[in-house]
């Protein structure tokens, strides 16, 4: 393992069980965060930024369903375990329509779903700067770098996280509500000025030849756009 280890979120309304596979994978060298609620998987999440979430289904609060199609619409790349005694094709279906890396039916032996979890940190080490690029703009959310037309900027951290979600998601629309939850915690009056702010600023970043600009759709949210050449 790395000397920074891998964070899990596990959420799953099982003690017994959830200590039992915690302290399992914590002894393989991950960091894991247990949560009992579906609640509470969104609110760790936001705060833990895992690199993995493992969701039961049937949980209090909020499904493991929709526990992951929030974190889909705020996350693309998390990696999303379904750990879950629904074995229906339908649930099935349902878990990878909704994006999840993996559907690993109860019961199963932990060193089965440890080879899994390998197995895809293994995969997704491959590129060590991931980065976005669009028309004549590219976008590095590791060094928080926007270079336009070959002029680099900076952009500070708020910017690069709407600026990511929002190239995950080009050309579709990005909830303004997702864009605050996911960024600033909740989407209180005050952080959607702050919001309003941020989307000025990127947008004097890409302005004129940059070939992609941010929309604004009306009581919706905002959406990258690639611009064709005129």
């Amino acid at each position: 393992m790395n000397d920074s280890p891998l964070k899990i979120l596990f959420a799953d309304d099982d003690a017994t069980y959830s200590l039992f596979l915690k302290r399992f994978l914590e002894k393989a060298g991950y960091e894991v965060v247990h949560v009992p609620d579906g609640k509470q998987a969104l609110e760790q999440f936001r705060l833990c930024r895992p690199d993995l979430v493992l969701l039961d289904i049937n949980m209090p609060e909020i499904n493991g369903f929709e526990v992951a199609r929030q974190i889909r619409s705020w996350d693309k790349k998390v990696l999303l375990f379904f750990l879950s005694d629904r074995t229906e094709i339908s649930d099935r279906l349902k878990g990878f329509s909704l994006k999840g890396n993996d559907y690993i039916p109860k019961p199963f032996y932990p060193e089965e779903l440890l080879a899994k979890i390998e197995e895809r940190f293994a995969d997704s080490t491959g590129e060590d700067n991931p980065h976005y690029q669009a028309s004549h703009t590219l976008f590095s959310p590791e060094t928080n770098e926007l270079t336009v037309c070959g002029t680099a900027h900076t952009v500070t951290s708020r910017q690069a996280e709407i600026l990511t979600l929002l190239f995950q998601n080009i050309n579709q629309t990005v909830y303004r509500e997702d864009i605050l939850t996911h960024v600033w915690g909740n989407d209180s009056y005050a952080n959607s000025l702050a919001l309003n702010v941020q989307i000025s600023y990127l947008r004097h970043y890409l302005k004129d030849d940059s070939g992609i600009r941010i929309e604004s759709i009306k009581k919706k949210g905002y959406v990258l756009r690639t611009v064709s050449p005129e």
